[in-house]
């Protein structure tokens, strides 16, 4: 019994998973969170966040400890002869340095990587919107479809209605039995019209699905959004966007940051031409036995002097030190002003690469003001064309019910129409993603 409500619970959640239909929102969170490119950025984030940290640790002191073991055999050189030296050496050590002066090194390698994180995140961002504007493109693309499709069954429904009429005005010997052939072949274009239209659904569901990088496709689906047909014309002007633009675009942030990081760099090369302070403290003790005697020598009485044991000897060697050390640069080959220049070159050319990206952010602009104000235009010219083949159409029927046309007349009265509406379609949903790039521009977030 419980194997079989397992069944039936895991196809009632196949069930609801195969019924969701995926709204915009939910596509662009989807490929923003499991889009491998983004995941990669992410993980160089946190190698830059580790590389912060590091940065940040350095000023703290370095400590250190050691024990060492030497053991050694044989004559040693003594004056004019030698002497046996069988001997077993122990030494311990504890210490710790920390950098005192370096012309402030350590605070300008944590502001440079800082920026570098800084610009980082905002690499993350801006693979976020390009993925973020390809879903929304694609979305519409689907949307379009789908509604063509409506169009395409709305014409097969009249083409039926007219292959009715037609074969029985046919079968009672009013009209030839062309009309009735005419009518059936026209019937027959509106239905291959129809699958095409479905299939090309089909494709671009496959193809967002594909920008969302699912698995499972077959049962993918979108919301069906409701689109005005009356839409108004865009208002703002493009400089006003590219204000925003400029001030809220993520590229152009992590530029910025990386010419921060790379004038932070030339700061942190100059200090190689000044002096480093460095502070030690340590202690340490040693133990010493020789291995073919015991007997060290003889005290001020002349009595035989017996090496320590162990612990003995660490506590009579003990021993502490202290030290400041100063490392003045004189030459280096020139290489310190080499690096300097380097980097100005490095500053030179993150500048130039905010300049590019500016360019690239105004073309954008204005090509999406270019195509909102074309779109629109075309979208009211197609809404009049339709509004014309729809009385042409009208015309055409009554004409034909008459008597005074001919089917052929209707068909193509009836095409024109559908031709106009396929129009206005495309033209809605051309404007509505160009206005909707544009107010992405102008940090309005993408929503339908």
């Amino acid at each position: 019994m419980k194997r079989v409500l397992t069944i039936v619970l895991g196809l009632t959640c196949l069930a609801v998973n195969a019924q969701k239909k995926w709204s915009l929102r939910a596509c662009v969170d989807y490929a923003t969170e499991h889009n491998l490119q983004v995941i990669q950025n992410e993980y160089s984030k946190q190698a830059q966040d580790l590389n912060l940290k590091i940065a940040k640790k350095n000023y703290l002191p370095s400590i250190s400890a050691n024990m060492g073991n030497t053991v050694s055999f044989g004559q040693t050189s003594f004056g004019t002869g030698s002497l046996r030296n069988d001997r077993f050496s122990n030494s311990a050590n504890l210490g710790a340095d920390i950098l005192v002066f370096n012309y402030g090194r350590l605070e300008k390698t944590v502001r440079k990587t800082e920026f570098d994180v800084e610009a980082s995140q905002y690499d993350i961002e801006t693979i976020k919107n390009d993925i973020s504007l390809q879903i929304a493109q694609q979305y519409l693309t689907t949307l379009l479809n789908k509604e063509i499709v409506k169009i395409s069954k709305a014409a097969v429904e009249n083409a039926q209605k007219q292959y009715d009429r037609s074969k029985i005005t046919t079968e009672i010997g009013t009209t030839a039995q062309t009309v009735l052939a005419e009518a059936e072949a026209g019937l027959a274009r509106e239905k291959q019209n129809l699958k095409t239209a479905e299939i090309n659904v089909g494709r671009s569901l496959f193809a967002l699905a594909q920008l969302l990088q699912l698995q499972e496709y077959k049962d993918f689906d979108v919301e069906d959004v409701d689109i005005p047909d009356q839409l108004a014309p865009q208002l703002k002007g493009v400089d006003e966007v590219l204000a925003t633009a400029y001030e809220n675009q993520p590229q152009i942030k992590a530029a910025e940051s990386r010419i921060k990081s790379a004038e932070a760099q030339t700061e942190i090369n100059k200090t190689a031409f000044w002096p480093t302070v460095t502070a030690s403290v340590g202690i340490g003790t040693f133990y010493n036995n020789l291995l073919n005697t015991n007997i060290t020598g003889r005290d001020e009485f002349g009595n035989l002097v017996y090496e320590r044991n162990y612990f003995g000897q660490y506590k009579d060697n003990f021993g502490q030190q202290a030290a400041v050390s100063l490392n003045i640069p004189i030459f280096n080959k020139g290489i310190t002003k080499l690096q300097v220049e380097q980097s100005r070159l490095n500053e030179n050319i993150a500048k130039v690469t905010l300049q590019q990206q500016k360019q690239v952010i105004r073309e954008n602009v204005q090509k999406a003001q270019f195509d909102v104000d074309a779109n629109y235009e075309i979208y009211v010219s197609a809404l009049q064309a339709e509004k014309s083949t729809k009385l042409a159409l009208d015309f055409a029927d009554k004409s034909y019910a008459a008597g005074r046309s001919t089917i052929y007349d209707v068909n193509i009265a009836r095409n024109n129409y559908a031709n106009a509406q396929g129009s206005v379609a495309q033209a809605k949903y051309n404007y509505v993603f160009s206005l909707k790039l544009l107010n992405f521009y102008a940090g309005i977030p993408l929503s339908l």
